[in-house]
């Protein structure tokens, strides 16, 4: 599939064909299929507001995108004209690396991470919880699996657990 187009990208553009690409935003973590359906295995997931070219505008359920080097499809039932609002509002500030004003909302969310398992997302606590990876600078306790992206939308790691 990978090979089919690349070839097709190297013909349009040997001919000078132009191609109009379509964004759109994911609304939701939405999972990359090796298929149109959810019968076929999961290649990986999009993070919420991930903008993504599609070829075609059309009226199809399931449509063939490239997303970190990995091509497949997703539902367009997920999809946007528009990037998501945030749907988290902070309500503090960091007043020093030390003390935080614990006046958030904590409602416990959930992301796919790229190894396919549900971590807890970055919350707001009064103190370390169980299974708490790092404190992010923004005061939010991240339960992590691995390093790489840790705090990320959160200002950093300000502290390994």
């Amino acid at each position: 599939m990978k090979r089919f187009l690349f070839c097709l990208s190297v013909l349009l553009t040997m001919f000078n064909i132009n191609v109009v690409a379509y964004v759109r935003y994911v609304t939701a973590n939405l999972n990359l299929r090796y298929g149109p359906g959810v019968a076929y295995e999961i290649i990986t997931s999009l993070p919420k507001g991930t903008p993504v070219s599609i070829d075609d505008y059309c009226d199809c359920k399931w449509v063939l995108v490239e997303y970190g080097g990995n091509i497949g499809y997703i539902s367009t039932k997920y999809l946007s004209d528009n990037p998501p609002r945030r749907d988290i509002k902070r309500k503090s500030r960091i007043l020093t690396h030390k003390t935080y004003v614990t006046t958030f909302s904590t409602r416990v969310r959930y992301y796919t991470n790229v190894n396919g398992y549900r971590v807890q997302s970055p919350t707001y606590y009064n103190s370390a919880p169980s299974g708490a990876t790092a404190l992010c600078r923004d005061g939010t306790y991240s339960f992590s699996r691995n390093h790489k992206g840790t705090c990320s939308h959160h200002g950093g790691v300000a502290k390994w657990l």
